[in-house]
């Protein structure tokens, strides 16, 4: 993804930052010129949710889609972060772009996404991501090297020439946020954070932060 609307992903006098004397007061619009359009891959990002022992937990994860309102993410149903969300549907999820010196965390409620949304997330994937989620499961992670090899070798043999369609541990989320932090950095002052935090009513506070 880029970080302005040039394409270059370096910051421009053009694009959107948070020091600047017109910021819209909802986050989710600035958020939509930080993100990539719906039909742009996503960029990765951190999900950190509520482990079952109570101790945070994190992991990386692609951003499938920003659709204006909700971020959505695509795991397996088995997976670690599935049995967290379950039990407390709640996780933020921090987008780092370096070479523009902007950070963006999101803190939010988390619901499954309908059926038709995960297939469509699953279409949008690579091969590779396709075969993954597949493949890639407790007992793959416990075998040896060569033999998670030589399953992945099998599988891509199997259905070759074939479209796949995703399988039964397919699972899609999206995060509505209740919180959204911009940071951006400077090399000639402070670097500062911008912080919205939704209120009950649904319109937006706003408060700048140190960085």
């Amino acid at each position: 993804m880029t970080a302005d609307s040039s394409g270059s992903g370096t910051p421009t006098s053009a694009s959107v930052g948070v020091d600047e004397p017109s910021l819209p007061t909802d986050p989710l619009t600035l958020a939509a010129s930080w993100l990539p359009a719906a039909d742009t891959p996503g960029p990765t990002m951190t999900l950190s949710t509520v482990g079952l022992d109570g101790y945070p937990d994190a992991r990386t994860v692609l951003l499938s889609l920003f659709d204006g309102e909700r971020l959505h993410f695509h795991t397996d149903s088995r997976s670690r972060k599935a049995a967290e969300l379950a039990a407390v549907p709640r996780a933020a999820v921090t987008l780092h772009w370096p070479e523009a010196a902007r950070q963006l965390v999101v803190v939010g409620d988390v619901a499954p996404v309908t059926e038709e949304e995960a297939r469509a997330a699953y279409a949008a994937r690579t091969r590779y991501l396709q075969v993954l989620a597949w493949v890639n499961d407790h007992a793959a992670a416990a075998d040896t090297p060569a033999r998670r090899r030589e399953a992945w070798a099998a599988f891509v043999r199997g259905r070759a020439g074939t479209d796949l369609e995703p399988p039964s541990t397919w699972v899609g989320y999206a995060l509505t946020p209740v919180r959204m932090v911009f940071w951006r950095g400077a090399t000639d002052a402070a670097s500062n954070r911008l912080a919205y935090d939704r209120r009950a009513d649904g319109s937006w506070s706003r408060e700048s932060w140190p960085g």
